[in-house]
């Protein structure tokens, strides 16, 4: 499947959400217990699309990693630490953990741990809308918008605008 590049030379990260919506709306059919969780923020972001979407609002919730990281020593607070929501029991349900960008999956373990702070999930299942590769865990995406490649340097930034539309740029990391 062809990568969508807008005019920018990013990402079409609309296009790349509804190939999305579309391989999780096919991988939860028939799921029972079905929950979608999202990592701040642009996890979030598609999370809170994905749920409305596919009628899940009521069991949505949203996480945020800074006090779980294995680098937080390195890398230090976050100015915006989001406060983690999760209102529903994960206790036996099947969690879709939702994050923008897949890269090393140190994001994800930490994901991870934070859901089992709330309880034991039955199933843990991962979207992300750009799965960038150089994994230093053994971490998957179940459901992917796109596999991106950029070079060495640069980063894949997701934002959203006010009327709710996402862009997926690349950043260099030294800008």
């Amino acid at each position: 499947m062809p990568t969508p590049i807008d005019t920018s030379g990013g990402y079409d990260a609309e296009a790349l959400y509804r190939s999305l919506l579309e391989q999780v709306r096919a991988g939860l059919a028939g799921v029972p217990d079905a929950a979608i969780v999202g990592i701040h923020s642009g996890g979030a972001w598609l999370a809170e699309r994905l749920a409305a979407d596919l009628g899940l609002q009521k069991r949505l919730g949203f996480i945020d990693v800074s006090f779980y990281r294995d680098d937080y020593a390195k890398k230090g607070l976050h100015p915006d630490v989001k406060p983690t929501r999760i209102d529903f029991a994960v206790d036996s349900a099947t969690i879709l953990l939702v994050d923008d960008v897949l890269e090393t999956g140190r994001t994800v373990r930490a994901a991870i741990n934070v859901l089992f702070d709330y309880g034991r999930p039955q199933r843990i299942m991962l979207a992300a809308l750009a799965d960038r590769g150089g994994r230093e865990l053994p971490v998957a995406a179940d459901f992917a918008g796109t596999q991106a490649a950029v070079q060495p340097g640069q980063s894949l930034a997701l934002s959203r605008d006010a009327a709710g539309q996402l862009s997926l740029t690349i950043e260099d990391d030294n800008a």
